[in-house]
């Protein structure tokens, strides 16, 4: 930022968090990692991490990954002991059958109710879970009802592309990525350690 960027002395940018006054508020957050730029799995394995060193119980729940992904995070989740769990057939657009991805989706959030209302855990993560919202294989109400039933101080987060205006309301914190500039537009291939 240039030196005539930047705010006057007291002044707020736009979108910089306002400060609190009065008493703070302990609670548990949903929170939305959206858009069409990478790393919005990446963050939220980083907040996974976060919370796992504060002694916290979290899981991941992976919705397109397919049941026998073997990325570097599900190896690191084991070696760690952090329970990591994928029921996907594969990334959608590659998907024979979207009927049975549905399937699958549906199944998999069935389980995911259960683990949020009742499975103890601090953090939950739905990775990549906007996908089953966005093309109406979960119902946006029925997941919106399931965070509001939700333990108090349990914190959501929820991953992936096209996520809709609803849940963008009822969060507490939402992030949109956008592509800057991506190596696969030069060639690269996805590189083991960064994307998987």
């Amino acid at each position: 930022m240039t030196a005539s960027q930047q705010p006057e002395s007291g002044a707020n940018p736009s979108n910089a968090p306002q400060s609190v006054t009065g008493p703070r508020i302990n609670k548990g957050l949903v929170i939305v990692n959206t858009g069409s730029g990478k790393g919005k799995t990446t963050a939220a394995m980083g907040l996974m991490l976060r919370a796992w060193g504060r002694d916290m119980k979290v899981i991941m729940l992976q919705f397109i990954k397919h049941t026998t992904a073997n990325f570097g995070e599900q190896r690191a989740a084991r070696r760690m002991g952090i329970e990591m769990r994928a029921m996907g057939d594969g990334f959608t657009w590659r998907s024979r059958d979207l009927e049975h991805s549905a399937d699958l989706a549906r199944e998999h959030w069935e389980h995911c109710k259960d683990v949020i209302v009742n499975g103890g855990y601090d953090v939950v993560i739905l990775d990549e879970f906007t996908y089953a919202l966005h093309y109406g294989w979960v119902p946006v109400d029925d997941a919106l009802e399931t965070l509001r039933g939700r333990p108090e101080m349990q914190h959501v987060i929820i991953t992936g592309r096209n996520a809709p205006a609803e849940l963008v309301e009822f969060a507490d914190l939402v992030t949109e990525m956008q592509v800057v500039k991506h190596p696969y537009n030069e060639g690269i291939k996805a590189q083991p350690g960064v994307e998987f």
